[in-house]
């Protein structure tokens, strides 16, 4: 009688290329890393849960079905964070784009995620603050939705930022927003304030897991005037592992323009730009468009990291 049990899977992850950009800067020292596989077929949950672990970005991105050819522009993408799978990274999109784009050429491609298929184009330039020649990527977001946060939550997420009612902007009110991973929207109105707020990760994270937050606690100061060009600064606060901030959040800037936009904050179409990730030293700009009803499109550049 043979042993039916299979011999052991080598770790694939030894022979996996596993690109390291950084999504929304043209500055390899500035915007979010990301990692991604182009071709991870051959990997299973745990081989990818590993490697983003190794990885050790926020989120690395896996290509689980790159496609029937070189040339094919729809392709499927999981997405895993150090500690768990997320169903879905704005900043990880952008940076698999770009390379797709580098390798299959600049145009649209439909990426099949958790949260659903997601129509990201690639071109040369269009990015803020990036080069003309700049390959950059636009995702638009599935449909968006917005919500009240529970008074409760909060007051509760309130005072583990150290912040009160009196610095939130009242234009501004709390709540929550989804346009492919949900986001407790804060809006702080003066800008030492929102300079200055810590937090204590391991309480946020616990927060977070209770209320289903798969994505990052968003806290954001409009920079800009009443009367001029909609400029917002953001941090979002993403507690995992050595992390506690992300330097630049693409689902968060599209869940922010799904908020303007149903609070009646900006008139659609629109488009704002995000500033984020000075205060942890990697700056990033997100460019967020907002039609009149639909997904929202962000777009930004990515560059590879030596």
């Amino acid at each position: 009688m043979t042993d039916a049990t299979p011999p052991p899977r080598p770790a694939p992850d030894r022979d996996v290329e596993v690109l390291r950009l950084t999504a929304f800067s043209s500055d390899p020292a500035g915007g979010n890393p990301a990692g991604v596989v182009l071709d991870a077929s051959p990997l299973g949950d745990d081989d990818m849960q590993r490697i983003a672990a190794e990885v050790g970005y926020a989120e690395t991105a896996f290509v689980v079905d790159p496609g029937t050819d070189s040339r094919s522009r729809r392709v499927r993408i999981r997405y895993f964070s150090p500690g768990a799978e997320v169903p879905f990274c704005g900043h990880a999109t952008i940076a698999t784009a770009v390379a797709l784009a580098e390798r299959r050429g600049v145009g649209p491609f439909t990426i099949d995620t958790a949260v659903g298929p997601v129509v990201i184009d690639t071109a040369r330039g269009g990015a803020a603050d990036a080069p003309e020649t700049a390959l950059t990527a636009s995702f638009t977001s599935v449909e968006p939705r917005v919500r009240s946060l529970d008074a409760d939550v909060a007051a509760r997420l309130l005072a583990l930022l150290g912040l009160s009612p009196d610095d939130l902007d009242e234009r501004w009110p709390a709540r929550e927003a989804y346009a492919g991973n949900r986001h407790p929207i804060v809006a702080v109105r003066d800008q030492a304030v929102f300079d200055g707020f810590g937090f204590d990760p391991v309480a946020v994270r616990g927060l977070m897991d209770e209320q289903g937050w798969a994505g990052t606690v968003t806290v954001v100061h409009r920079r800009s005037g009443a009367d001029e060009p909609l400029v917002v600064e953001a941090r979002n606060l993403f507690p995992v592992g050595d992390l506690t901030e992300d330097p630049a959040t693409g689902s968060a800037a599209a869940a922010l323009g799904a908020y303007l936009r149903a609070l009646d904050l900006i008139a659609p179409p629109a488009r704002f730009v995000v500033h984020q990730g000075r205060h942890i030293g990697r700056p990033g700009v997100l460019l967020v468009d907002v039609p009149s009803h639909g997904g929202i499109t962000v777009t930004g550049t990515a560059v590879a990291i030596s």
